[in-house]
């Protein structure tokens, strides 16, 4: 099964947290960082090669709970701009293993 991935809800102690940079947020759940800012590089270059910054976070997430490192999660709560929930739609949209780990839930 999927692990759903919700906006708009205040994350609990058994969640894991998905939180923009500049964003606040001092409450419970294990929280990984992402930055939905766009680089302007040459195409093709080998920084923009590789999965995309908001995939990376959340495969970092699922490598931490699969390895035992963090409390075992069912949801992730995002705490994002507008921009930054576009970048979680666009990563879940596109990447082949988000997808198979994770699914839209909640108010996306």
């Amino acid at each position: 099964m999927r692990i759903p991935v919700v906006t708009g809800v205040l994350p609990g102690a058994a969640d894991a947290v998905l939180l923009e940079d500049g964003v606040f947020y001092a409450g419970p759940g294990h929280v990984v960082r992402f930055s939905s800012a766009e680089t302007a590089h040459v195409a093709g270059c080998a920084c923009c090669g590789g999965r995309g910054k908001v995939a990376e976070a959340l495969g970092d997430m699922f490598l931490a709970r699969a390895r035992g490192d963090i409390v075992f999660f069912a949801r992730v709560v995002v705490l994002a701009s507008p921009a930054g929930q576009a970048a979680v739609r666009a990563a879940l949209a596109g990447d082949v293993v988000a997808q198979a780990r994770y699914r839209l839930a909640g108010q996306f």
